[in-house]
């Protein structure tokens, strides 16, 4: 969730609000959605762990940050009409449900959007990895990446007026040509299990909704293009 543009830091209620408004629009198609909340608008492990701070601690403190995140948009969806349940992968049970699949498929069922916060619950694995280890076990079709970009390109767009953006591109490629899709071990978790990745923009309105009827600018990740 980019949550922070307009103060640096923390959390800014509109651009909550604004992305809630675009997964009820997906959900009111009948969509079963998951969700995976990053937590980088409040810290980054990797941010703490280069400023000293011992990696695994930093870590937790970035897990918990997804944890935040998830409440606030559990809260921003149930304001529009949307039933939600926080699973955490860090059993927190005064806030949130502890992640049990089993469970988690059933609320999936009654229509309900699963929030998967704290990562994978475990230090020096990143928000890319939890979000496909948790789209491979909940059997989800597709991973939707929202970014602040509209797609895969050969370089930083916002540094190279010249940077290609790709309509389609495999696994391998990602990895051979270090893209920045996702880190490595997503990729590879999505490869090994055929999952698609669809990388868009969080910043297009409408753009979640546009991608399933075939509109909008994006980029697929697959195995063959």
């Amino acid at each position: 969730m980019q949550g922070a543009r307009c103060q640096g830091y923390g959390l800014h209620p509109p651009t909550v609000a604004r992305i809630a408004a675009e997964v009820k629009s997906v959900h009111d198609l009948g969509v079963e959605i998951c969700m995976v909340i990053g937590g980088g608008n409040i810290f980054r492990g990797l941010q703490g762990s280069a400023q000293g701070m011992e990696r695994t601690t930093a870590d937790y403190m970035g897990m918990l940050a997804t944890v935040m995140n998830a409440l606030a948009m559990q809260s921003a969806l149930e304001e529009v009409g949307i039933f939600t349940r926080v699973i955490s992968a860090i059993p927190m049970d005064q806030v949130c449900e502890p992640y049990i699949r089993r469970r988690a498929v059933r609320h999936l069922e009654k229509k309900r959007v699963c929030i998967f916060a704290a990562g994978t619950g475990n230090p020096y694995f990143t928000t890319d990895t939890a979000a496909t280890l948790r789209a491979s076990e909940m059997a989800c079709e597709a991973i939707f990446k929202g970014t602040k970009v509209d797609g895969v390109y050969d370089k930083d767009p916002k540094k190279h007026a010249d940077a290609k953006r790709y309509d389609c591109v495999t696994y391998d490629e990602v990895l051979e040509r270090h893209l920045g899709v996702m880190d490595a071990t997503a990729i590879a978790l999505a490869r090994d299990n055929a999952l698609p990745i669809i990388v868009f923009s969080l910043d297009e309105p409408g753009g979640f909704r546009g991608i399933l009827a075939g509109q909008g600018t994006y980029t697929r990740v697959v195995e063959h293009c």
